[in-house]
């Protein structure tokens, strides 16, 4: 547990200095740099042990057409439909804590054994409901609603899965490690080479 603290101070420190390094060029080079450990120690203080850390964010949009339709005993029909709008903020990164990482202090590399696929870290999510249609003997009730919003939060999953997301979370953790390594002297090594990604493991939110 303390090398995660240690793997994620690195981590941490590494997103403070890389955001003060664009404000930093934004002005001009007119602010002086930041002390990526103190930086670190600082922030580790405040957030204790949190491992996730978000890489890669994105925006969606989908438009999700419900229809049902109810018998009634055989004898007549009913049909409800109602168009959603679902717009979802998707943020992907990763948990240190599913990751095995080890040291070697004679030439100063930091082994990765395990690497951790991407996650789905979060999903906030805001719909709106359209051309409402519902029969006299077939309303919307609360279990409708919440039936059709889980199905609608489950296309914004997919079509957050089938993203470049994934990708750019994968390639923005290896380019931060290998430079937080390089900044205190250190070398980063993989065990074995990273496969291609196929899936995203998803964490559900509870924003909706």
């Amino acid at each position: 547990m303390d090398f995660l603290i240690f793997i994620l101070a690195m981590l941490i420190g590494g997103v403070a200095a890389w955001q003060a390094f664009s404000w930093y060029y934004a002005k001009k080079f007119k602010t002086p740099k930041q002390d990526v450990a103190t930086e670190s120690h600082v922030l580790l203080e405040r957030i204790e042990k949190v491992f996730k850390v978000v890489l890669a964010e994105g925006y969606f949009t989908e438009i999700y057409d419900h229809k049902s339709k109810k018998d009634f005993f055989g004898i007549f029909k009913t049909n409800s439909k109602a168009l959603v709008v679902a717009k979802a903020k998707v943020s992907v990164g990763y948990d240190f804590a599913k990751m095995r990482f080890r040291r070697d202090h004679n030439s100063r590399t930091l082994v990765i054994e395990q690497f951790a696929e991407p996650e789905i870290i979060s999903i906030d999510t805001n719909y709106k409901f359209y051309d409402i249609n519902q029969g006299l003997l077939n309303k919307f009730d609360n279990e409708d609603y919440t039936e059709i919003l889980a199905e609608a939060k489950k296309l914004m999953q997919e079509k957050a899965q089938e993203s470049d997301l994934p990708q750019i979370a994968q390639k923005q953790i290896q380019l931060m490690m290998q430079q937080l390594c390089a900044s205190v002297g250190w070398q980063l090594e993989h065990e074995k080479v990273l496969e291609p990604l196929k899936t995203v493991q998803v964490i559900t939110d509870q924003h909706q």
